[in-house]
């Protein structure tokens, strides 16, 4: 018996203070995080980024009514889609958005406009170097690494599978 380890009393009471806390901290998670339907969220993302794509489309036909060819009024239209979701972001109207269509709003190219001017718009007051300059490319910056990165690496494959005459 003179081998067994007492357990100083200060030791339960923090432990049990701990486990108190941690409970509470749960308790106060599960109160205060959003309730969300998989089938709600799925609908309005489905709505929202098919408004999105019908208004491409309609940007599409006009310029091409305008006398644009097919390739031109591609062009045309995602860079009239990329200033849309940047003024709407500047103005404060696209977050909004985003919050009631959700992926409905982050898969077409104005979701990556967003995700470009928001962190712009969001550090603007710490100036144009500091702010704007180290902030803007926060949240695209990773889709732009990796995106050319991918591109390098299948162009060099394809490159490698042409000179063996695989394909």
């Amino acid at each position: 018996m003179g081998n067994q380890k007492k357990i100083p009393v200060s030791s339960i009471v923090h432990e049990q203070d701990l486990r108190k806390r941690n409970e509470n901290y749960k308790k106060y998670v599960e109160e205060n995080t959003p309730k969300n339907s998989i089938v709600k969220d799925t609908i309005q993302a489905f709505i929202v980024g098919g408004i999105i794509c019908t208004i491409g489309q309609f940007f599409i036909s006009y310029y091409q009514y305008l006398g644009a060819g097919e390739e031109a009024a591609k062009a045309y239209n995602s860079i009239t889609l990329v200033f849309l979701s940047v003024l709407l972001t500047g103005l404060g109207i696209y977050p909004k958005l985003a919050k009631f269509g959700g992926a409905g709003t982050l898969v077409p190219i104005t979701g990556f406009a967003n995700s470009v001017a928001a962190p712009a718009v969001e550090y603007k007051k710490e100036g144009q170097v500091f702010g704007i300059g180290c902030k803007i490319f926060t949240i695209a910056g990773p889709v732009i690494l990796y995106g050319i990165f991918s591109s390098w690496l299948l162009g060099l494959i394809y490159y490698i599978l042409k000179l063996l005459k695989v394909i």
